[in-house]
This record gives C-alpha cells, structure tokens and sequence, in this order.
C-alpha cells in the first residue's frame, strides 16, 4: 500500500517568507530543503522535485512533515550537541605555547586535569576531557611516570664527556661498550597499566625481599650483549664478570672500552681489566649510558606483573630475559645508539 501523499502546508510560512530564509540559509542542504517546499507549493510534483534536488521522495516526503510539524524551523539543521571536537585552530598556537612552558601558567608539570582546567578557566577554550587528551597526543606528548633525577650533575664535566665519546665514536680502532649492573626482585614494583574507572587494580606482595643482580654490557655498534647474574654486586662479582667477558668476547676492533658508572667496585685498583680499558661516566649521568634502556625493556618485556617467592622461578624467568637480550643484536643496536 503505498504511504498518503502529504503536501506542504501553505499556512505555516508564505512562499516570500520560504523565499527569504532560503537566501538566509546556513548551508546548502538547508538552502535544498527550503527550494524544494517552494517547488511542491507551487504545483510541481513529487518525482520531479526529487530528481530535481537530487533524493529520493521519501527524503521530500521527510522534508515536508517536518515544515508542516515546524514550519521554518523543521526545515534548519540541529545544532550538534556537545563541546568541539577539536581546538580552534585560532586557539592552538596559544594552547601550545602553554603546554612547552607550564612555568608561564604557575605550573611545574600538566596533569590532563590541570591542563584541561586551565584552557577552560584561563584561556575560556570550551573543549571537553577527552578533546584536550587527543590534543595532547597530537603535540607529541605521553603519560610517563617521571625518572629519579639527581640535581647535583656537573654540567662542566658532562660536556666532557661528551666531548671525549664523540673522540671516542669517530675513532674506528675503537670498540665502544656500556656496562652496568641490574637488580631484579621477585616482587616488582607495579608497572602503570589501562583498567577500567571504578576497578581497583592489584599486584602480588608479600614482603618477600628476593632479590637477584645481573652485571651487563652491551656494544652498540654490533648490539652483542653480555650478561652474568650474581645474588650481588662487590668487587670480587665484578672481576669474575671482567673475567668472563675477556674469555667470552672476541675482539672487534684494536681498543676495547669500557664505559661504567662510579660505583666503589668499579675502581678498586686491584682489578685485571684484560683488554678492556675503563672510562667513567660523570656523577649522576645515568642518561649517558644506553644500556639503560636494555634494563627497562627487560624487566617491561618479562618482569610485568610477574613475581615469586622462589629464587630459583626468579633466575629461570631472568635466565630467559638475558638469553631474549642476546638474541636481539639487531634491535639492541637501535636502542642502544650513542647519544652525544
């Protein structure tokens, strides 16, 4: 059966009135509807006002039952509800700026709450939570938990540093290594992770203080790595592991050096250092050194939500991290670049 035809009604605006709100209209579609009433007013049928306008007829049959419920009105496009889903672009010079220099607003860090606060109250931006997070990501920044800092580097001895890798890079008889030492402990501290609001997340702890330490090295050029696990790290640890790495490791290049921290253990002056020759990073410049970053893949790749209170589970799971270092030559040598 097919549906009553409904024809405009004449009434609700005169074709003057549809005629000047047409020439008003905010948008095309708004324009078609309004042409398309004139149209039926004026005796042209249905059909042909659809394929005049492009739609089908329910569409012109929609079109009228809105004008003769609403007149005009029925005819304009609904405001969308909601805030923005972007920032102006007017407006994101100025957000910006804001975001590099929290300083300027009297902030020391932006949490997604201040930082969404701050548009609102500050600098009267109307955008939703979610908006501002997307602008975030978009900036290039990410929710990082911020890395223990010391506020006592030197800043003279860290360019000279800088200065004698870079000698030390450019020098091809030179094979590069960064070592360090690593602790693992049957219960880690609980990593960030996504849940649902409301949901109370939980990790394993016992008190059970488990702990295992590994002495490592790494050489960026090539991405071989080497490791040795100890239950601690003293001078006599140390020696075994310079002992080892001189049996283990074959040479590459003509000078082997070895880049290590100032912990006590690293200059006793009683170590065989074999054919590595020893340079220091300096104080507080654990950022020099990329085995670092070895050490938080590791332990983000295998000690995640993992825990025991059994020594032997502890060196079986590292036993698999190490052997999962050494196997990855090629990706540790684009972790490990040499930053200078």
């Amino acid at each position: 059966m097919a549906p009553r035809t409904i024809e405009p009604n004449p009434e609700n605006a005169s074709r003057a009135e549809l005629e000047t709100a047409a020439k008003a209209a905010r948008s095309a579609r708004e324009n078609s509807r309004m042409r398309a009433i004139i149209a039926l007013i004026e005796g042209l049928d249905r059909a042909s006002v659809a394929r005049i306008f492009g739609v089908e007829e329910r569409t012109v049959r929609r079109w009228v039952c809105q004008f003769n419920r609403r007149g005009i009105d029925g005819l304009l496009d609904k405001k969308k509800p909601g805030r923005p889903r972007k920032i102006a672009p007017g407006r994101v010079e100025q957000c910006r700026a804001v975001l590099d220099d929290p300083k300027s607003a009297g902030r020391t860090h932006w949490t997604g709450v201040r930082f969404h606060g701050y548009l609102r109250e500050a600098l009267g931006v109307e955008v939703g939570y979610s908006t501002v997070i997307r602008f975030l990501h978009e900036q290039g920044f990410a929710l990082k938990v911020p890395q223990p800092w010391s506020d006592r580097q030197d800043e003279a001895a860290r360019q000279a540093f800088r200065e004698q890798l870079a000698a030390l890079t450019d020098d091809e008889s030179v094979e590069i290594w960064f070592g360090d030492q690593c602790g693992v402990e049957g219960e880690p501290k609980p990593r960030r992770r996504w849940a649902r609001r409301g949901e109370k997340t939980r990790g394993v702890y016992n008190g059970e203080h488990l702990r295992m330490n590994v002495s490592g090295m790494v050489c960026p050029r090539t991405g071989e790595f080497f490791a040795l696990e100890f239950t601690h790290s003293d001078s006599e640890t140390f020696q075994v592991f310079l002992d080892e790495a001189n049996a283990a490791l074959s040479p590459g290049r003509e000078r082997q050096v070895l880049v290590l921290d100032n912990a006590s253990w690293h200059h006793r002056k009683s170590l065989r250092w074999g054919r590595f020759e020893p340079v220091y990073l300096p104080p507080y410049s654990p950022d020099f050194n990329p085995i670092e970053r070895l050490w938080l893949l590791m332990k983000a790749e295998w000690f995640t939500g993992f825990s025991t209170d059994k020594r032997e589970v502890l060196i079986e799971r590292l036993d698999h991290a190490l052997n999962w270092l050494i196997a990855r030559k090629n990706q540790n040598a684009k972790t490990c670049q040499i930053r200078t």
